[in-house]
């Protein structure tokens, strides 16, 4: 063979190699996601008109009801053939917006680019569509781009068919394989369970825990190993003044690893009556080191500042080492407080004939019941008659539970929140020696077993063999190859992800893995799941991430019962390298509205500190065509983990001491050692010639699934619908109908096993241009579909209008800005005009004064009603980031340009992204400020957005105007 020829064949096979890849299945390259860029829930009601969808999908029954009165509206300009032969497919690719997939189907999983008015159909379908209906389109959506396709078949799919065979409808609800655990939280070949997590405050110096109030704020607070305690409202923001600190009296290092310093914060179950916060920290008295337990009372200026001067101490326990020093504290739901400490330091409880932990007449090792309330004019604390050793003799009364190493994070279970099955058992992680980590239920009186045990197997062989030791097992232990240090969880009893109730969630801190457990009702045990982070476009929603940093301290959760974990990637107490995530389950969310709280008022002194994630979000994040090193915690592809820039020693020796200067500056900016790789897509998509003019009404229209078989009494001919709009909200395309000579007669209604829709109720019908009859909802009811494809004769298509503005009176602010456009385009032209008795001088441009705060509208089509945001400040024109940007500060906008309402908020750069500077962030406005500048937002030309974020707005005059 030539050389030539050779070279030829290698060719060819790269590019059937391409070609494979860019054909091949992609499983997985999708995912459930709705049109809001959010995981598709169950209705709390049944859906009444998109009833394939009622058990899960992305539609409310208010939503529904949308799409069913958008239906009727469609439906009057057809005669009863033409329901007969195309309601079906009206009705199907409406109700597609309330497909789970919905987000694919309309190209909308990308946030940054424009979205398809109109779902995505299969080849075939769209074929059959334009055989039946074509004529129909122009119903379905307000492009222009639709005008004159209708003829070519070719050019129809072209505009419907979305090429991604696998994820078009209607494949997308037919394949098994993608649809087989529809909703369930997703898990990869090996069984991994796929989440993903949200940022919710970062730069803290070891986070060690998060508590909250329970008193209806729903802030929480944050203490660091330092001492200092720092408040969070809901919305992120932190206030820059501490809750509390501590720092002068707490015993700690810079040291990588080191466990004394502050290590819990308990409020008083009734804090709003009692206002009493409980502390747990490592000080040091005649340099002897001890853990103390001290009681604060809040300030009575300041509801976000404990009272500094009011430090009582409850407990002391002398520290024989500067390990296992425990650091747990919480209430029970009987309203004790429980207090976790260790068994006193160094390797396998050395301490005396059997070690501290199986010797009750000391508090190492222990857990510990006490009774602080009414200690106000007496002891701090006072002995709750039924704790288990009280009056045993040679045991400590405080004594709850013995037999526990070095018990870090426990947590009290919520219990279902609807049959309070579970509630108040009380979890704990116990760290192990040298082989395994456990986790235990604790009892009153219980025994745990160390030194004697270990998870389940002996450490010490002569005191496990007693027979008189009656320990209680752990529910799960795991080995030294999957972690060296345990954290405990909390079980999830929140509203929000309803597939991850019950489930307890846990992590170890020195390999960084997160794992689950979760109850079997009817054996007992507990079951046993690795959480990785979600791959591919699972964790692409807003807001979202899918890697964290490697040493999980501790796990929390919210006054609304949802979880968080507390990681680093510096164990330092100096180091900010600290952040707190939020756990999220991508696969399947809470209905809207159901898990809505509001606030009470929070009275704040001193000033707010806003939260800026660090993080990129995988819905921002580009495709690459290398992937960069993943550190993970078992194989490759579970949990994505992020290390800093310098490499630590392992936190089971004491690590060398390093400067805090040297250890703030390379854990600053810890950097994402990990690139998501996406693979190539070969979907084509038509955009759209010209901007909608009105978006939310198309956008009420998009939809689309597979169609149920309904029937239909011929009584309901003459019956009108209800909930039907006497006149149209607003002018639709007319279309005449001319009946034929001999109508077809249609096949006999499908009654068999189909249920009869109730008669509607009569209302009256005005609208002048469809048929007077009202017709009825015939899907299911076929007819003799035509052998070709002429135009039917139930419809004569009339000419599409191009939707036009009504002649309104311009404000004299909307007036300036159009002169100030139609100047900038004359002058791009070459046309420049010196206009008399203005003072313009010959060759020079008159230049208009703007006020701080002025803004005006972007648009490429020189619309005076819609673009991008553009503010003036500093003497500047620049725009606008999305990150909070919301219809009330759409408002103000439109109120200062004359307009009287906003119509829509365009975030995500869609009416175009600037180029100069994004002076304005985190604008949050109550509607009737004057300017941007008078609401609350970031610092000028602070920000953490790039111009792909930039904000657009659509104004208008009547609220009505876009339906």
């Amino acid at each position: 063979m030539s050389r030539v020829s050779v070279k030829g064949v290698e060719l060819l096979s790269r590019w059937l190699l391409v070609l494979l890849v860019l054909h091949a299945p992609r499983h997985g390259n999708t995912h459930p996601q709705c049109l809001d860029y959010k995981p598709p829930f169950q209705p709390r009601e049944p859906l009444v008109f998109c009833k394939e969808y009622a058990k899960f999908g992305c539609c409310d029954l208010e939503k529904d009801d949308k799409i069913s009165q958008n239906f009727y509206r469609i439906m009057d300009y057809f005669d009863y053939s033409g329901y007969m032969t195309c309601a079906k497919y009206i009705r199907t690719i409406l109700c597609q917006e309330c497909s789970p997939y919905s987000a694919h189907l309309y190209d909308a999983e990308d946030a940054n680019t424009p979205m398809r008015e109109l779902p995505g159909l299969c080849g075939d379908y769209c074929s059959e569509f334009w055989h039946q209906c074509r004529y129909t389109i122009s119903l379905l959506t307000d492009n222009n781009a639709t005008v004159g396709i209708e003829e070519d078949r070719n050019t129809f799919c072209n505009f419907l068919e979305l090429k991604d065979r696998e994820y078009c409808y209607p494949n997308v609800l037919a394949d098994d394989k993608l649809n087989a655990n529809l909703g369930d939280v997703r898990a990869d070949p090996e069984g991994c369970l796929q989440l993903c997590l949200q940022e919710v405050a970062n730069g803290l110096r070891n986070p060690v825990a998060m508590v909250y109030a329970d008193d209806g704020t729903h802030r929480f607070f944050v203490a660091e190993q330092l001492g200092y305690v720092w408040t969070y409202l809901p919305n992120g923001s932190r206030i820059d003044r501490p809750f509390l600190n501590l720092t002068k009296a707490v015993l700690t290092s810079p040291w990588a690893g080191d466990e004394r310093g502050f290590l819990c914060m308990a409020l008083h179950p009734r804090f709003t009556l009692v206002q009493k916060a409980y502390v747990y920290y490592s000080v040091s008295v005649k340099k002897e080191e001890r853990i103390r337990i001290s009681e604060f009372t809040l300030s009575a200026d300041d509801m976000n500042q404990l009272d500094h001067s009011s430090e009582r101490t409850i407990l002391e326990v002398v520290e024989p080492a500067s390990n296992h020093n425990g650091g747990q504290l919480l209430f029970g739901h009987d309203g004790y407080l429980y207090i976790f400490i260790g068994d006193g330091g160094r390797a396998g409880d050395p301490f005396g004939k059997f070690g501290n932990s199986q010797n009750k007449s000391t508090l190492l090792g222990k857990v510990l019941r006490l009774d602080v309330d009414n200690n106000d004019d007496v002891e701090p604390y006072s002995i709750p008659s039924d704790n288990p050793f009280l009056g045993e003799k040679s045991s400590l009364p405080e004594i709850y539970a013995y037999g526990v190493r070095n018990m870090w994070r426990c947590s009290i279970d919520r219990g279902d929140l609807i049959t309070g099955q579970g509630r108040g058992r009380l979890f704990c992680g116990d760290v192990g020696q040298n082989k395994f980590e456990e986790v235990d239920l604790i009892v009153k009186g219980g025994n745990y077993g160390w030194r004697a045990k270990e998870g389940f197997s002996c450490y010490d062989n002569r005191l496990c063999h007693n027979s008189s030791l009656d320990d209680i097992l752990p529910i799960f232990a795991y080995p030294h190859k999957l972690g060296k240090s345990v954290t405990g969880g909390y079980i999830y009893r929140g509203c929000q992800m309803p597939n991850l109730n019950g489930l307890y969630i846990f992590g170890d801190f020195m390999s960084g893995r997160l794992m689950s457990l979760k109850e079997n009702q009817s054996t007992g045990k507990w079951e046993y799941k690795e959480i990785c982070m979600g791959k591919d476009q699972t964790c692409r929603f807003p807001k979202l991430i899918n890697s964290y940093y490697k040493y999980i301290i501790s796990f929390a959760e919210d006054e609304a019962g949802e979880l968080y974990f507390l990681a680093t990637g510096a164990p330092s107490a100096s180091a900010r390298a600290g952040v707190i995530y939020k756990i999220v389950d991508p696969s399947r969310r809470a209905p809207p509205g159901k898990c809505s709280f509001k606030p009470t008022l929070v009275k704040i002194k001193g000033k707010l500190i806003h939260f800026h994630p660090k993080e990129e979000f995988v819905i921002d994040k580009k495709p690459t065509t290398t992937a960069a090193p993943t550190i993970t915690a078992r194989t490759t592809a579970t949990t994505t983990l992020r290390t800093p820039p310098t490499t630590l020693r392992s936190m089971m020796t004491r690590p060398t001491y390093t400067p805090p200067t040297a250890t703030l500056k390379a854990t600053a900016k810890p950097a994402t050692i990990r690139a998501t790789v996406e693979p190539l897509t070969t979907q084509a998509t038509v955009k759209p010639v010209t901007t909608p003019s009105n978006p939310t009404s198309m956008q009420q229209r998009i939809t689309g699934t597979a169609t149920p078989a309904l029937t239909i009494s011929w009584r309901q001919v003459m019956t009108a619908r209800p909930g039907h709009a006497t006149t149209p909200s607003r002018q639709r395309p007319s279309l005449s109908y001319t009946r034929p000579t001999v109508t077809p007669k249609p096949r006999p209604l499908l009654t068999t096993g189909a249920r009869r829709p109730s008669p509607p109720t009569v209302r009256p019908l005005t609208r002048p241009q469809p048929h007077a009859t009202v017709r009825p909802f015939p899907l299911g009811v076929t007819t003799n579909r035509p052998q070709t494809t002429p135009r039917p004769t139930y419809w004569t298509a009339a000419t599409k209008h191009t939707t036009q503005r009504p002649n309104f009176t311009l404000s004299k602010a909307q007036d300036k800005f159009l002169k100030g456009q139609s100047d900038k385009t004359e002058h791009s032209t070459g046309n420049r005009v010196n206009k008399k008795n203005r003072g313009s001088k010959p060759g020079k441009q008159r230049r208009r004064k703007h006020r701080a705060g002025s803004v005006r509208l972007i648009s490429a089509e020189q619309l005076s009603d819609r673009g991008r945001v553009e503010i003036y400040i500093r003497g500047e024109w620049g725009t606008v980031c999305d990150d909070l940007f919301n219809s009330k500060a759409a408002t103000v906008v439109c109120q200062q340009l004359g307009f009287p309402v906003a119509l829509r908020v365009a975030k995500r750069a869609e009416l175009g992204g600037g180029s100069g500077s994004i002076l304005l962030d985190d604008v949050e406005c109550e509607g009737t400020e004057r300017t941007l500048l008078d609401c609350k937002r970031a610092k000028l030309g602070k920000h953490n957005c790039a111009h792909d974020e930039d904000v657009g707005v659509v104004c208008g005059y009547h609220h009505d105007e876009d339906k």
